[in-house]
């Protein structure tokens, strides 16, 4: 949503059916908020008043809810507005890890969200399965796609995801596909940052408030290597192993020719001291030979959102 000269968020009626917005920018880099409640504007409830007003102002919405911070809030809110004319919308498929489904049915159940999740499938996609740097444009293309033809069967106004105001600026390739369905923004009109909607959340008790930023898998293996179930499969074990070893913040990337992969393993800097040891060193190389890597490396800058990203 966009708002116009009176403030109201410019929802327009589509071609074929429902209703969407006039393009507008977004993008930029999460980050983990240690301090949510000092780093958030003093502004902070009256941007949220903004965002329940103009939710009210809608007929009905879908909420695209990948199980993160920021879609989690937006799922709460609109529920809370717009109670069953709110419905949350996860799309499962070989990028999107079982440990996040099944956070996503605790989420729901525990706030009573009307949920549905539907299936989508990138790797039939040549475009996507290249991993060339669009790779997110024809993910979020294939998820939109499904979610507004959804909407439209279903009678709902239109579709939402969770951009927020800190999400401008970074290298995101799915924003434009989500432009280019006219998808709903109210965080980002709102003018919410991620700390703000962290804050928020906590103080609404939803238990997604401090959780780390979890992009797909592919977006673990190195562009120009083809995305693929095995390799998804290896990067999901890969992570969650190390967080059974107590890690929190955690990325398993893919590097490498398929008949010599190297893993390069990213950890928190704040919890990196603990990874470098002799003994965390042979469990590492334990546990991703294990998982078919020929090199197993450490991250010594540390975990960072979008490694991969091209510099610009």
């Amino acid at each position: 949503m966009r708002p116009d000269a009176s403030g109201r968020m410019n929802a327009q009626p589509l071609e074929g059916g429902g209703w969407g917005v006039a393009p507008g920018p977004e993008n930029r880099l999460e980050s983990l908020a240690v301090n949510p409640l000092a780093a958030a504007a003093p502004d902070v409830f009256a941007k949220e008043d903004r965002l329940r007003q103009e939710l009210a102002r809608l007929p009905s919405l879908v909420v695209a809810l990948s199980g993160g911070t920021d879609s989690a809030y937006l799922a709460w809110i609109a529920k809370e507005i717009l109670v069953r004319r709110a419905l949350a919308v996860t799309a499962l498929s070989a990028s999107f890890p079982a440990s996040e489904r099944n956070a996503v049915e605790d989420f729901v159940r525990q706030f009573g969200l009307w949920h549905e999740f539907i299936r989508t499938d990138e790797l039939a996609n040549p475009l996507y399965v290249a991993n060339h740097s669009d790779r997110c444009y024809h993910c979020k293309d294939e998820l939109f796609a499904k979610l507004g033809e959804l909407a439209q069967a279903r009678g709902f106004a239109g579709v939402a995801y969770g951009v927020n105001l800190d999400d401008q600026g970074d290298f995101r390739p799915g924003q434009q596909a989500a432009r280019e369905h006219r998808v709903l923004t109210p965080l980002l009109d709102a003018g919410l940052t991620k700390v703000e909607i962290r804050e928020l959340s906590r103080r609404a008790g939803l238990p997604t408030w401090d959780k780390p930023a979890a992009a797909c898998l592919a977006s673990r293996i190195q562009h120009g290597i083809e995305v693929t179930d095995d390799k998804l499969k290896q990067v999901e074990r890969g992570e969650a192993a190390l967080r059974a070893l107590g890690f929190k913040q955690v990325r398993v990337r893919y590097h490498g020719a398929p008949e010599a992969p190297l893993v390069r393993i990213e950890i928190a800097p704040d919890e990196l001291p603990r990874a470098l040891t002799p003994e965390m060193a042979r469990k590492f190389a334990e546990i991703f030979k294990g998982l078919g890597f020929k090199f197993v490396t450490l991250d010594l800058e540390g975990y960072r959102q979008g490694s991969f990203n091209p510099k610009t």
